[in-house]
């Protein structure tokens, strides 16, 4: 059996700005950190002697014996990317819940393609994984989704990520004082709403409108290089971060 550890994310400062119909003309750039939650997937060779070939198990139990019967849409992907033969048995847990604003979409889509490599026998750099996960979520799902969640979900850690306008994209470590980060780490905190939502039907209306909010967008991309100097700065207080985030979020 084959089980993957993979960590949720938040994303701080110039969420939008990671869509490729704006990055791809404009470039974007995004400052987020995984956390210490995580999506667990596991999978195992199916017995033969099972009346199914494919067993799935998240918020529903899914058994059928062909790929293109299997409902959920990432697990049916990246299954029938995967070129695997055998009957699979695959397990989702979650240490959140599902459609949270967390990046759960994607990290289960990098955790299950993490497992069916390791289950050929193949290692996968963090680069790969995350180019193959959006690729299913962009080229195969048609989701409207970004590319920042899963790149966190591949790369883990607190990073500044540029998207570039030739689709390429680079993961940069921000590097935080221990004494700055322990304060950060003391003035956040997270909680559930008990609110869900699907992300691809709210990220549907917000790229049909970024024709109309260039300037927004513009000003999202500059929060980061804002915040990226309050923090590596120690003469600019955590609570410049805080109040950088509440203007963030009124513009957004």
């Amino acid at each position: 059996m084959i089980i993957t550890k993979t960590p949720f994310r938040i994303s701080f400062f110039g969420g939008g700005t990671d869509y490729p119909e704006w990055y791809l003309k404009n470039g974007g750039q995004v400052l987020g950190t995984t956390i210490n939650k995580y999506a667990y997937i596991s999978c195992r060779r199916l017995p033969s002697f099972n009346k199914h070939k494919y067993q799935i198990v998240y918020s529903e139990v899914e058994r059928c014996n062909n790929i293109s019967d299997i409902k959920h849409p990432a697990a049916r992907a990246c299954i029938s990317s995967s070129n695997i033969l055998d009957g699979l048995e695959i397990h989702y847990d979650s240490d959140m819940p599902a459609r949270s604003g967390l990046g759960s979409s994607s990290t289960y889509t990098v955790g299950l393609l993490h497992c069916l490599h390791a289950y050929k026998g193949q290692y996968k750099t963090k680069m790969e994984l995350a180019n193959e996960a959006t690729y299913i979520e962009h080229d195969v799902l048609k989701e409207n989704v970004g590319s920042q969640d899963q790149i966190h979900a591949a790369f883990g850690g607190f990073n500044h990520i540029k998207l570039n306008r030739n689709n390429e994209f680079s993961v940069n470590p921000v590097v935080v004082s221990a004494s700055k980060k322990n304060i950060l780490n003391k003035n956040l905190m997270l909680f559930y709403t008990g609110i869900s939502r699907f992300s691809s039907t709210i990220a549907k209306s917000q790229i049909e409108s970024i024709g109309l909010n260039e300037t927004k967008l513009n000003l999202m991309s500059s929060y980061v290089d804002e915040a990226l100097h309050i923090l590596g700065n120690n003469d600019r207080d955590i609570n410049d971060f805080g109040l950088l985030l509440n203007e963030s979020w009124h513009q957004k």
